[in-house]
């Protein structure tokens, strides 16, 4: 019975993501930032092997189910600025309720994800 009230907690907060009241981080806002030496820190919650395969210039990765406990983020303070994303959303809320259970408290989606950021052609590292 735990389980299904921490489960239903868990899909009740990443259904609720997107409505905050902060905004997300706009693509070319966060382009231009990097661009200007500016940049706000970037956590790609996907795969290795996706975050391999490109990711946003300059995002660290710390796997959604490793947000928990990231250790990629311990010399961060926590409200430094952190512009999560994944593919498409989903992970990319598990790890705010990680992060935002860690101290976190300045936590924004890159709008539309990894997956639109791809579809406007934006540069990728590897």
């Amino acid at each position: 019975m735990r389980i299904f009230f921490m489960i239903s907690f868990i899909m009740l907060f990443v259904s609720s993501c997107g409505t905050t009241g902060k905004p997300n981080m706009q693509q070319q806002e966060l382009l231009r930032l990097i661009q200007s030496q500016q940049a706000p820190v970037i956590v790609d919650v996907r795969s290795e092997s996706e975050y391999q395969s490109g990711h946003v210039p300059s995002a660290i990765h710390v796997p959604f189910w490793a947000a928990f406990s990231p250790d990629e983020l311990e010399h961060r303070n926590p409200s430094d600025l952190l512009v999560l994303y994944c593919q498409h959303g989903p992970r990319a809320g598990i790890a705010k309720l990680a992060l935002s259970l860690s101290g976190y408290d300045n936590i924004v989606y890159l709008d539309g994800h990894m997956k639109a950021w791809l579809k406007a052609k934006l540069p990728v590292e590897r």
